[in-house]
């Protein structure tokens, strides 16, 4: 329904509800003019270095929640953009990467209709090669078991629902090829405690990749 309207009702950027394309040319330069290392505090073992394109806040929440929530598919393209840039920020000038999304639960893609971060990390990687630099995406991982809400959980026990959750799959197998492949960036959009961005990395780093860093399209405030 929300790709529907998307489509049919007069648009207005989700971040200042102004008429006009999906987000403002303010609301986007507000997006992806500080692209930062963000670590949440604390954070887990195994989290890699972790850079946002911004805070989770003001008209970057506002965005991620329509475009993931409310099925504004077409806020995909400005999210990625402020993604790539975030990721190009991080890398300076290394080399080739994977770029490894954080894959969803099958019934959160049923009841979304889509794959947020599987379509921001495509996106990104286009992006990334635009600006002359090698990417490759690479859905390399796959829930393995289901996991309980994380809702009101601390940082402690997010961690521990997370722990083993996540595998390869065939594709991961095949592309990751020991410590001999490029370095993998894992993307999602938002970070809050880095409990599955650390489980991403566990996952990758058993199969014997080598996981640069995580980049998100925001960050949320947290502190211990």
């Amino acid at each position: 329904m929300g790709r529907v309207l998307d489509v049919f009702l007069p648009q207005r950027c989700a971040g200042c509800q102004t008429p006009g394309p999906p987000l403002c040319p303010s609301c986007t330069a507000e997006l992806t003019s500080r692209p930062a290392l963000r670590m949440p505090v604390p954070a887990p073992a195994g989290l890699p270095e972790c850079w946002s394109a911004g805070d989770y806040s003001g008209a970057a929440r506002r965005a991620v929640l329509a475009y993931k929530e409310q099925g504004r598919t077409s806020l995909a393209g400005p999210l990625a953009l402020a993604l790539a840039f975030t990721m190009t920020r991080a890398l300076g000038r290394e080399g080739p990467v994977l770029v490894v999304p954080v894959p969803s639960a099958r019934g959160t893609l049923r009841a979304r209709g889509h794959d947020p971060v599987g379509r921001l990390a495509a996106l990104a990687t286009r992006h990334l090669r635009a600006l002359g630099r090698p990417a490759v995406l690479c859905r390399a991982l796959t829930q393995v078991r289901k996991v309980g809400d994380q809702a009101g959980l601390s940082s402690t026990e997010r961690a521990a629902n997370l722990h083993a959750s996540l595998g390869l799959t065939r594709a991961g197998k095949s592309a990751l090829n020991g410590r001999t492949g490029p370095p993998v960036v894992i993307v999602d959009d938002v970070v809050t405690t880095g409990a599955t961005l650390a489980e991403a990395a566990r996952a990758l780093r058993a199969a014997g990749a080598s996981v640069r860093l995580a980049a998100t399209v925001t960050a949320t405030r947290r502190r211990s």
